[in-house]
């Protein structure tokens, strides 16, 4: 009797993709064993066994209990989506920093020190002596130019972003920022917009998207053929080296130019009636497609991030990666290189997932 694959939803308030996302894995995984159910937990035991091969996290962001239960979940072999350590390592400025030194357009952008700390933590003016005083404000406008962004760090939502124009206003939103580390970035004065679902960390489909109204559009045809080539290559670049696979990518276009301006969205919005039903309904088959294909095939070294190895820093990192894993990829690629050509496509390297949805200038289906 073939075992069934399981495969874990672990989510707060949403309600369309939920049930839409576990009916269509049970539809298309009945075949091949796979089913889907919404995780339940109440107190986890050291050691447990796994119970699913994959988990979906669109939670553990906001739910302590959840983001240590998934990390104890891929210490027993469970593929998690989004990889629950480097979830929690990372940030929008090391992103920024990371994507610049792989060739993206990316805003010119500072890390800020904080105005104010949380009221259960004992900072003090001895505890801040590593910061220099008085910060040179006029500087920073100067680098990244007025008008510019002032943004968290780290976040979402379009929670405390501020548009601001000279020192004066930048310095009025900074006061309501405390507790938040922020950025002041560049503002990208765009013709257009687009946000990209990704699935996977090569399927990735750009969509017009209106951030003033917060509006997806359904028109196919906005991008040209070589501008929706390159947003889809640099969209495939960020995620080959942060490791998401479930994520939004956002691109601001000046000039012909696509500039990176969001991509830390490991829990994004997949609720029919924001990404209109065209989207929801791709989203739904996509992630379906994802979960099945890694609860069959995953090796979880594939959930971490590789920019150290695009950057010619070292092999990658994470518990799975290094050093014996690296080895190993080094002593595979040397065999295959010495074996006589049988004129066969080199595979991605995510070869597992679907091939990238058509690039823009095409339509999206």
């Amino acid at each position: 009797m073939q075992s069934i694959k399981k495969v874990g939803l672990l989510c707060g308030r949403e309600y369309s993709f939920p049930p839409a996302f576990i009916a269509k894995v049970n539809q298309l995984g009945k075949g091949v064993g796979v089913a889907a159910e919404f995780v339940k937990l109440g107190g986890t035991k050291m050691n447990e066994p796994a119970e699913y091969s994959v988990i979906v996290d669109r939670i553990s962001h906001e739910v302590e209990y959840y983001r240590g239960y998934l990390k104890h979940a891929v210490l027993q072999g469970t593929y998690v989506i989004n990889n629950p350590f480097w979830w929690t390592a990372d940030d929008k400025y090391f992103n920024y920093s990371v994507a610049a030194k792989l060739g993206i357009a990316i805003p010119k952008t500072v890390l800020l020190p904080q105005k104010g700390y949380p009221k259960d933590v004992d900072i003090t003016a001895e505890s801040l002596h590593n910061l220099k005083y008085p910060v040179d404000w006029d500087g920073l406008l100067d680098y990244v130019g007025r008008p510019a962004i002032l943004k968290p760090f780290s976040g979402g939502g379009w929670k405390h972003v501020y548009k601001v124009n000279n020192k004066e206003e930048l310095f009025a939103a900074y006061d309501q920022t405390a507790p938040y580390c922020m950025t002041l970035q560049e503002f990208i004065d765009f013709e257009g917009y687009v946000r990209c679902f990704t699935f996977g960390k090569t399927d990735i489909l750009p969509v017009r998207y209106d951030p003033k109204e917060r509006r997806y559009l359904v028109e196919h045809d906005y991008l040209s053929k070589d501008l929706g080539a390159r947003i889809v290559d640099d969209a495939r670049t960020i995620n080959q080296a942060l490791g998401y696979e479930m994520n939004t990518i956002e691109f601001a276009i000046k000039d012909g130019v696509p500039w990176a301006i969001d991509f830390l969205n490991p829990a994004p919005d997949f609720e029919r009636d924001r990404i209109t039903e065209f989207y929801f309904e791709h989203v739904v088959e996509q992630m379906a497609h994802l979960v099945i294909d890694r609860a069959l095939n995953g090796e979880i070294s594939n959930t971490w991030p590789r920019w150290e190895e695009m950057l010619g820093i070292g092999a990658s990192s994470g518990f799975v990666g290094a050093p014996k894993a690296a080895a190993r990829v080094a002593t595979a690629t040397t065999a295959a290189a010495t074996q006589p050509s049988a004129g066969n496509a080199t595979a991605s390297p995510d070869a597992s997932a679907k091939p990238a949805t058509k690039s823009a200038g095409s339509k999206n289906k």
